[in-house]
């Protein structure tokens, strides 16, 4: 049983799905603080920023379910498992998912899984990255007169690396976030290239959005793959911005030669 978010909280177990925003506890929701501290049990992702499991009460069991792209995995039936059996004690359980809890979140999955146990459930929704990366480089996802849609889109799915509309994201103008992205960069570029983007297309790459350790580097199409490779952390890739006068905000690092 769905319930919107601006309801009361549904009598008995329910599961709270939270998105907990890029990282930094200044971008979570009030609505997603409440419901953390409400919580009987928090099952979180990798993604989820130190300062925003801080924000969890500290008498409140924390289990870690993350996954690592082309790494450690949590399986998803063991996740949808866990949160059935939780639920099924009477306790309210938080899935804490980074970002937007509908985006690149496997939400539907677990879902799928609640409804199908007949156990209740809402969403709050969280700021997703590439909103967060935009305004750290001092960028808007959309302009007037440049383009009037923006994509976001997966570096990789279950099968491997994603196959995207690469003649449509070559065009120039066009705006992507492509997350999880970093380590299909090579083939990110090339598909690019092999459709008819330009080698000065901008991009800017984003590590740990909105994190302490943030790390920002501008480069172009040209010099793409080889940048996405001194990234070691989390990153949002986003194609066709530059950073604005970033050097006089953040820590903008050089971009690496071909």
């Amino acid at each position: 049983m769905f319930t919107p978010p601006n309801h009361p909280a549904p009598r008995g177990p329910f599961v709270t799905f939270v998105g907990a925003g890029p990282g930094a506890a200044q971008h979570l929701t009030l609505g997603a603080y409440n419901a953390l501290q409400r919580a009987d049990v928090v099952m979180h992702d990798r993604l989820v920023g130190p300062e925003v499991l801080a924000l969890i009460p500290a008498h409140t069991p924390r289990i870690d379910v993350g996954k690592e792209g082309f790494g450690a995995q949590v399986a998803q039936v063991d996740i949808n498992t866990a949160l059935i059996a939780h639920t099924s004690t009477g306790a309210h359980v938080v899935r804490l998912k980074g970002g937007d809890t509908g985006i690149f979140g496997r939400l539907d999955e677990e879902i799928s899984a609640l409804e199908g146990a007949g156990i209740a459930y809402t969403i709050q929704p969280g700021l997703t990255a590439a909103s967060a990366a935009a305004a750290a480089i001092g960028q808007s996802l959309t302009q007037r007169g440049r383009n009037a849609a923006l994509r976001i889109v997966t570096g990789h799915d279950m099968a491997g690396f994603a196959d995207q509309d690469w003649r449509g994201l070559a065009q120039r103008g066009e705006v992507a976030a492509i997350y999880m992205g970093k380590k299909s960069a090579r083939f990110i570029q090339g598909r690019l290239m092999m459709h008819g983007a330009g080698l000065d297309t901008p991009l800017t790459l984003v590590e740990n959005v909105s994190c302490a350790d943030q790390r920002i580097i501008g480069c172009t199409l040209a010099t793409f793959a080889a940048n996405a490779s001194r990234m070691s952390g989390p990153t949002v890739i986003l194609l066709g911005l530059s950073p604005r006068a970033a050097t006089q905000h953040i820590s903008h690092l050089q971009e690496a030669q071909a």
